[in-house]
């Protein structure tokens, strides 16, 4: 990651953040990954029982009949 430059006010007080694209696409992906181990460990933390894919799509089938 390159370093990031920041915007001051008059006061000197660090207001905004410049970072390159690269550095900003990469923070966007590492937050979509955080988010997606978060709602696994959200469902997995309900402890419900499971059903494989397979089974289900099966399952949906029968029940549109």
């Amino acid at each position: 990651m390159n370093s990031p430059q920041y915007i001051t006010d008059k006061k000197g007080k660090k207001v905004s953040v410049v970072l390159s694209l690269k550095d900003y696409k990469k923070i966007l992906e590492d937050l979509e990954e955080f988010e997606d181990i978060k709602l696994y460990d959200a469902v997995k933390a309900r402890n419900e029982d499971t059903i494989s894919l397979e089974d289900y799509i099966a399952k949906r089938k029968k029940s549109k009949k």
